[in-house]
């Protein structure tokens, strides 16, 4: 097989770094790179605003603090996602309230997701898992129904298409993008949030910068960290940004032409290809053989892994220690709610291929082969 990781990083990087370091400034906040990347990024997304940070995470927690939930506000999300989706919940002393999943793809269930809104409900966090788009349509209307900000984590997400053809992180309120070491473009670490309101944009600005209002002197206007990009990650985000919608083309030629391969194999749900941007290939053994089917792909040289995580995010061990040095607060007598759905994929149904744009036709054949022939076995 092909390195799993697929970066893109050549020439072009290069000289992006070398421009920064020539120009003698590195900081964003002096710099140009960072501003010109939020520029072609709400380009690319048609929003009003873009605000780069330090990471995905970041950019999430940026998020969070522009649905401003007080100290013991809900906010709903998956258990089936990267623990940077829920540490800003925590980080704003909110609390993470899981629903559970659709089990043909491990987004958001709409239907769970209404069940759990409450007083104390702030904000509904979704995630498009692997790159496939979430229901946000429906998440939106309970969003609009109850007064909740809609937050999309599209870090799996790049370009991933709605139904009605709007981009991923365009339907909520607040979309949230990563340029982590292995999302579809890279700068090692980075993140951006993006947004059509401009009071959000402000918040979400102003936390990333410590809460100094530039406009103002040495003023801090209100609460906040340094969550501030620097030019040499803005630099090789803007060189990779430029080779996105190459990339995103690329993983679903292949993923294509895996769907077709795999067309009426039993004892597997195929991934749904509209809008996916397949930052993983994930597939469904309803009949629970997810763990044999990874190995017997694994031993055949195929980055193939069962459940993505150790567990779900609802039974991951951290709800048993002290969260803020010794206090749990506002986590006093906090216990996640099962997720059925969401344990059983992860424990018995879902299989994940690692993905990337330097697949090839002959990667597609072997993956195909080698299931083809696990579940012929008797």
């Amino acid at each position: 097989m092909a390195e799993a990781d697929g970066r893109t990083l050549g020439d072009e990087e290069v000289a992006a770094v070398e421009r920064v370091i020539r120009s003698g400034m590195l900081n964003s906040v002096w710099g140009t790179e960072a501003r010109a990347l939020e520029r072609e990024i709400a380009r690319v997304y048609g929003t009003r605003h873009a605000i780069a940070c330090s990471s995905g995470t970041a950019a999430l927690h940026l998020s969070v603090v522009a649905a401003a939930p007080d100290p013991g506000d809900e906010i709903i999300t998956t258990p089936i996602t990267d623990f940077g989706t829920v540490a800003p919940i925590l980080a704003q002393n909110a609390v993470p309230v899981f629903a559970d999943v659709d089990p043909s793809d491990g987004n958001l269930d709409p239907d769970a997701v209404a069940g759990l809104i409450g007083p104390r409900t702030k904000a509904i966090m979704a995630v498009h898992l692997f790159g496939a788009p979430a229901r946000i349509d429906e998440l939106r209307a309970l969003a609009d129904e109850h007064g909740l900000t809609l937050i999309e984590d599209c870090a799996q997400a790049w370009l991933t298409e709605l139904p009605d053809g709007r981009l991923a992180g365009t339907a909520g309120q607040v979309g949230c993008l990563s340029l982590q070491q292995w999302k579809h473009i890279t700068c090692g670490d980075g993140g951006v949030a993006i947004t059509d309101d401009d009071e959000l944009a402000r918040r979400m600005r102003l936390f990333s910068d410590k809460g100094w209002d530039r406009a103002a002197g040495r003023s801090h206007a209100a609460f906040g960290l340094n969550y501030r990009m620097t030019e040499l990650q803005a630099a090789v985000a803007r060189a990779q940004l430029a080779k996105l919608p190459g990339v995103v083309a690329a993983r679903r030629g292949t993923a294509v032409q895996l769907l077709d391969a795999l067309k009426g194999l039993p004892g597997v749900r195929l991934p749904r290809p509209e809008g996916h941007a397949w930052w993983l290939f994930p597939i469904v053994c309803p009949d629970g053989d997810a763990p044999e089917l990874a190995a017997h792909l694994a031993a055949a040289g195929i980055p193939a892994r069962a459940g993505y995580l150790a567990e779900p995010l609802n039974r991951a061990p951290v709800w048993d220690t002290a969260i803020y040095g010794t206090s749990r607060y506002p986590l006093d007598d906090y216990r996640p709610n099962p997720c059925p759905q969401a344990e059983r994929m992860v424990d018995r149904t879902l299989l994940v291929i690692d993905w990337n744009e330097n697949y090839t036709s002959e990667h597609v054949e072997l993956i195909a082969h080698e299931m083809t022939k696990f579940r012929a076995q008797p």
